[in-house]
């Protein structure tokens, strides 16, 4: 039996508590490119599109928000004003438009044991799930050549599981010898398109704004195809996200947030404007993304300093080396951007309300 990865990286989290822990305010940025760490693959394997696998590569349905064309969406009400009050705090994170490419996760086509965790002090509950876990051979976590947390960071484990069509993303998760310990779980179910609230209003996951952070991922192998066919994730440093405040499909905030009334709030999905010109972009790739923000905007996910947050190059055909490097994409300003039509406004209490998984 063989286990067939694709690895990206991932950044981020904050809990039900309110405040950001682990988290990448000053977060290193990894340098493009990467080399194959000798995971092998099927001949017919190919991420950006049919894997041979029954998998398309995107980890929702059609329908789900993160792939909806928002090209012709109403802008929000309060547009002109998050822009402003952004631009005139900074802009973005280190200030200027800049790419991560650091995230890892774990694609498993086949059928392996389940390894149950034993939590510790950074799960919460309701939040999070507490079941069995893929941990496939030959994987790692979030800055790890491995599963052992040696640097005690975010230490993510990220895994599609397509057998069971389960998105498993783990907090601060730490395998030593035959000891498996794990922070917060969300398990999300691939085959669903989930309502506005998600896994439920007031509730985190792996990411501070509650949402799955796979599916926001931009890959070099899209990139290469030349097309990114969903919403991006971006993020802010806490300072300038909205204080008390989110929009779905965020389902959750912290209170590490400080940013003002007019502040862009968790949840927030920003379109870059048609009349962007793509020239001042240094090459293709650059265009690329630049055309996925015009068409599928990009999602306020989590606290941090640099911006965007794309896919690792380590186990991908495509390399970043080839397409495009961390800054080609500074061009961009915040006032190249408007607010789509975002809805209620609702206050954060923390107070999440659901049934997790193995309760």
């Amino acid at each position: 039996m063989r286990t067939v990865l694709i690895v990206s990286l991932l950044f981020l989290f904050s809990g039900c508590t309110g405040e950001v822990t682990g988290k990448d305010e000053d977060a290193a940025v990894i340098d493009a490119g990467g080399d194959d760490a000798g995971i092998d693959y099927d001949d017919d394997y190919d991420d950006a599109g049919d894997t041979g696998q029954g998998w398309n590569g995107l980890y929702f349905p059609q329908g789900a928000v993160w792939t909806q064309d928002i090209s012709s969406a109403a802008t929000d009400a309060q547009s002109d004003d998050v822009i402003t009050w952004l631009d005139n705090a900074g802009g973005w994170g280190n200030g200027r438009f800049q790419i991560d490419f650091s995230i890892e996760v774990l694609h498993v086509f086949e059928t392996i044991q389940l390894e149950s965790f034993e939590t510790t002090g950074d799960f919460w509950s309701p939040d999070c799930d507490h079941v069995p876990v893929p941990v496939p051979q030959g994987g790692a976590i979030e800055g790890e050549s491995g599963y052992e947390c040696t640097s005690d960071g975010d230490c993510h484990l990220i895994v599609a599981y397509h057998p069971t069509q389960e998105l498993f993303e783990m907090w601060r998760c730490n395998i030593e010898g035959g000891d498996f310990y794990g922070g917060c779980m969300a398990v999300w179910d691939m085959t669903r398109v989930y309502p506005p609230e998600g896994r439920g209003d007031q509730c985190t996951s792996a990411d501070a704004a509650g949402y799955p952070i796979a599916p926001l991922l931009f890959t070099a192998d899209e990139v290469s195809a030349g097309e990114v066919p969903h919403a991006i994730r971006f993020i802010l440093p806490n300072s300038r996200i909205r204080k008390g405040e989110y929009v779905h499909p965020a389902t959750h905030s912290t209170g590490a947030t400080s940013g003002g009334p007019d502040a862009p709030p968790y949840g927030i999905r920003l379109r870059l404007r048609s009349d962007f010109p793509m020239n001042s972009l240094p090459n293709d790739a650059a265009r690329t993304v630049a055309r996925a923000l015009m068409k599928y905007g990009m999602f306020l996910a989590d606290g941090g300093s640099v911006a965007l947050t794309a896919q690792s190059d380590r186990f991908t055909d495509a390399k970043w080396s080839d397409l495009m490097g961390s800054h080609d994409l500074e061009a961009i300003q915040v006032t190249d951007f408007e607010m789509i039509e975002a809805g209620a406004r609702i206050p954060y209490t923390g107070n999440c309300q659901r049934t997790p998984l193995g309760h």
